[in-house]
């Protein structure tokens, strides 16, 4: 069985929606068990609420919370009995195989490399989300962990993204690409000059060189490789112009009574297809190249989005996700040499 820790007390909604995204997930799937961690009466009151297997889901107690607005280091460093720290312990102690939290970003980024730590050979952990586009998912790597990265890391970015595509996501020889402002070559900023002919180099990655912002939805890559403060601006403006969109589709088919009825013809097919641009199906981010799973949550995480990180932790595990990071480091460091 796969223990998932979750911190029942980070996000917009805790407790009621981290508990009953854990409680979805194990009535769900038999093979999880959910280690809760936080404030003991609160997350108590919230199960009394849920049918479950009672032998699934166990309350781990962390009597403080990680606020946003805290300095990250120095909440992790003082507050050794916060829902974050209590559960990243309990990955480092292999007493988790996973854990997930709707919390602090920058809490969760500096706890991960500081308690669960990097795999030996991963330079900066990156925070690679899934995003919908026309031909399924693809990856964002990286969205929020290295603003100031460097050629090297991007690299890394790149080999790891494609292990989780292939193993996770099933894509077989996933086709990378890095973020430019064009297609051609010569083109980007001296980042992007200095990293193109590395990725073309790598034998272990299907490289397919630039890809521009607007190829991003209709599919263009499965790995989209870039730093982490234009994977950032990429991942906020794809949420708010996906939200803007649906916003004006609704208030459109309200303008008069035509609008309404043709509304109520349409509803199930527009329903089912903006289903497949939820973003939520595919669970949280991962923080790749540690030496456990840590995944990351939106903020404002419903139930649905935690039980789906909580099912991804399973794909993650069972692949060994982390060994075949291991081994591709292994390979970049004997290709060096030769």
């Amino acid at each position: 069985m796969i223990k998932v820790a979750v911190d029942a007390m980070g996000g917009d909604y805790a407790p009621a929606e981290m508990v009953a995204g854990a409680v979805q997930a194990v009535n769900a799937n038999r093979e999880i068990s959910v280690l809760l961690v936080g404030q003991e009466p609160a997350v108590a009151e919230e199960l009394k609420k849920h049918n479950f297997p009672a032998e699934q889901i166990q309350i781990v107690p962390a009597t403080e919370i990680i606020e946003t607005e805290e300095p990250p280091v120095n909440a992790i460093r003082k507050k050794k009995d916060s829902s974050i720290v209590v559960g990243m312990n309990l990955v480092k102690k292999k007493e988790a195989d996973a854990f997930v939290s709707a919390g602090s970003s920058g809490a969760i980024l500096v706890g991960g490399q500081v308690i669960v730590g990097r795999i030996k050979g991963v330079e900066r952990p990156p925070l690679a989300p899934l995003i919908p586009t026309e031909k399924g998912a693809s990856l964002l790597i990286d969205c929020g962990a290295n603003v100031d990265a460097r050629a090297s890391h991007l690299v890394q970015f790149a080999r790891m993204g494609s292990i989780y595509m292939e193993h996770v996501m099933g894509v077989k020889n996933p086709r990378v690409a890095i973020v430019n402002i064009g297609a051609e070559e010569e083109k980007g900023n001296a980042l992007v000059k200095e990293t193109f002919p590395l990725l073309k180099e790598c034998r272990d990655i299907n490289f397919i060189g630039s890809i521009e912002a607007r190829e991003i939805p209709h599919g263009g890559a499965d790995v989209i490789v870039c730093e982490a403060f234009v994977g950032n601006v990429i991942l906020k403006l794809y949420e708010g112009v996906g939200a803007t969109l649906i916003s004006k589709v609704k208030s459109g088919m309200m303008v008069n009574l035509r609008s309404k009825i043709g509304a109520l013809l349409v509803k199930p097919a527009l329903k089912e297809t903006l289903k497949s641009f939820d973003s939520s199906q595919y669970g949280g981010a991962p923080l790749l190249g540690l030496n456990g799973l840590v995944v990351k949550t939106h903020g404002n995480s419903k139930a649905k989005e935690v039980c789906n990180s909580i099912l991804q932790c399973m794909a993650f595990k069972e692949q060994g996700i982390n060994d075949k990071i291991r081994e591709s480091l292994t390979a970049e460091n004997q290709e060096n040499k030769e």
